[in-house]
C-alpha cells in the first residue's frame, strides 16, 4: 500500500522558511503596485528576488499572469539558469530571466531586479542624451545610472556579459530602446528606486512636450546629491520610510497578495 507525499497537501507557506515567506508577500506587493501605478505591460515584464539563504535561488513571476494577480504562493522559485526549485504548475518567462538571471549572477549586492516597459521608461530610453538633468527626482537616479545598448528580445546569452558590464556598480540601467532597470539591495528599495526612475522620465517626456527651452540642473547641486539623499532617508536606504507606507495601502486596496 502507497501513501503520497505529504508535501504534496502542504501550502507553499507551509514549505519555506519564515525568511522566504517574508521575502514572498514582499516581492507579491511590489508586483501589486507596480500594476496600482500603471507601470505593467501586460504579462511582459518582472521582478525578481533572492530568496534569503546561502543557495542562489530566486523568485520570480509566474509567466502569464497579470501584476495584479500575483500572490506570495505563485512566485516561482529558480536557480540562476531559471530551473524550479521548487514544485510549480506555473513557467517563468525564459527572455525575462536572461537579464535578471546575469544581474544577479555578477551582483551578489543586487536582490531584487526590477525591470519596466513603460511609455514614459521607453521614451526616454529612445532619445540619444537619455535622462536630463532638469528635475529634483532626477537628481538620484544620475548619481547612479548606466546605459545598455538595445540588442532585441533578451534571449541572446551572450548579451548577458555586455549588460553587466554596462550596469558596472550601478543601480538603475537604462536599457535603451526598451525600458528602465533598478537593482538594490531589497524589495523595498528597487520599487522606490523604480518610482523616481519612472517620475523623471514622465518629468522629461513632459517638459520637452511644452516646447520651450529646458532649465539643466547646475553640476554641482548633482555633484552633492548623494550627501543630501542619505540626509533625507537617514542613511536607510529609499525604500525605508516609504515601503512600511506602501504596505499599509495595498492592505487596504487588496490584501490578498499575502495568500
Amino acid at each position: 500500500m502507497s501513501f503520497a507525499n505529504p508535501k504534496t497537501f502542504l501550502s507553499v507557506h507551509d514549505q519555506v522558511s519564515k525568511d522566504e515567506w517574508d521575502a514572498r508577500v514582499n516581492l507579491a506587493a511590489a508586483y501589486r503596485l507596480v500594476a496600482l501605478y500603471g507601470w505593467d505591460d501586460l504579462v511582459f515584464t518582472h521582478i525578481s528576488a533572492r530568496v534569503p539563504g546561502p543557495e542562489h535561488h530566486f523568485l520570480i513571476n509566474p509567466y502569464g499572469w497579470m501584476f495584479e494577480e500575483i500572490t506570495a504562493s505563485s512566485l516561482v522559485k529558480v536557480d540562476l539558469e531559471g530551473r524550479k526549485m521548487m514544485p510549480s504548475e506555473y513557467d517563468i518567462n525564459p527572455a525575462g530571466f536572461t537579464i535578471h538571471s546575469a544581474v544577479h549572477a555578477a551582483r551578489p549586492d543586487a536582490l531584487c531586479v526590477m525591470h519596466t516597459h513603460t511609455p514614459n521608461g521607453v521614451a526616454v530610453s529612445a532619445q540619444k542624451n537619455g535622462l536630463l538633468p532638469i528635475s529634483q527626482q532626477s537628481m538620484g537616479v544620475l548619481t547612479s545610472l548606466a546605459y545598455h545598448g538595445y540588442e532585441g528580445l533578451a534571449l541572446n546569452e551572450e548579451e548577458k556579459r555586455r549588460l553587466v558590464r554596462d550596469l558596472g556598480e550601478k543601480n538603475y540601467l537604462m536599457l535603451c530602446n526598451h525600458g528602465l532597470l533598478t537593482a538594490a539591495g531589497s524589495i523595498a528599495d528597487a520599487f522606490t528606486m523604480m518610482y523616481f526612475f519612472e517620475v523623471s522620465c514622465m518629468i522629461q517626456v513632459r517638459a520637452q512636450s511644452g516646447g520651450s527651452e529646458l532649465i539643466p540642473i547646475p553640476k554641482p547641486v548633482l555633484d552633492g546629491m548623494q550627501v543630501a539623499l542619505n540626509k533625507v532617508t537617514r542613511g536607510a536606504g529609499p525604500g525605508a520610510l516609504a515601503w512600511p507606507a506602501l504596505l499599509r495601502k495595498l492592505d487596504r486596496l487588496d490584501p490578498s497578495f499575502r495568500d
